[in-house]
């Protein structure tokens, strides 16, 4: 079963409750809804995860589980997904967020210096912020729902595939069944043969 895949990747449901940056939400961790791993739970978890992910906030694992607490996503599996950006991929995954952002409001996108400092930063920040911004919520929310929707067709397709294999072997085993029951009913017709043979043969023995 896909949960079970799942399972195997997922981080530990205790560490996640007991973490110290998701203490705030207090009781609401306590759901089960959030702790099930099944098609719409994780589907909803995937979206909001990825979604999560390409925001450019701290406490990003916080957003994760707001997001998923009131769509009872499950949880461990939308605060890790925050991990996708981490600090070897946030230079590429931010990069495509700006050049989308500058190219949805068709503003010229600012031309990265040969030495990247943190003056350069703040100094540009004002022109940056804006395009910034936009290109990872609108590319967050395109993967979210990309996440969502392959999730549940990845789901449907394991189920499908999984009920194939297992009515095969049923056709298998039944043709096996059916097999061995006519060479029974054969073995059991030659026996019969064989016996009325030797009647007739007795008889003939007997009766000259």
């Amino acid at each position: 079963m896909p949960r079970r895949l799942f399972k195997r990747y997922m981080p530990d449901p205790t560490s996640i409750r007991e973490h110290k940056s998701l203490r705030f939400f207090g009781k609401l961790l306590h759901d089960p809804n959030l702790w099930h791993l099944n098609r719409h739970s994780v589907a909803r978890a995937m979206g909001v995860g990825l979604f999560a992910a390409l925001i450019p906030i701290p406490m990003q694992m916080l957003l994760a589980a707001a997001l998923a607490i009131p769509v009872r996503g499950n949880l461990p599996i939308a605060v890790s997904l925050v991990w996708l950006t981490n600090p070897l991929t946030m230079p590429p995954v931010f990069f495509v967020t700006y050049m989308t952002g500058a190219w949805l409001m068709q503003v010229p996108p600012r031309t990265l210096p040969d030495a990247l400092t943190f003056d350069w930063i703040t100094d540009q920040l004002a022109t940056l912020w804006q395009p910034f911004l936009l290109g990872s919520v609108v590319c967050g929310v395109v993967l979210g729902i990309a996440g969502y929707f392959t999730t549940l067709l990845y789901w449907r397709w394991w189920i499908g595939r999984q009920w194939r294999r297992r009515k095969l072997r049923c056709s298998r085993t039944h043709a096996a069944a059916a097999d061995q029951q006519a060479n029974a009913q054969q073995v059991e017709q030659r026996s019969g043969d064989q016996h009325e043979g030797n009647r007739r043969a007795n008889a003939d023995i007997r009766h000259p």
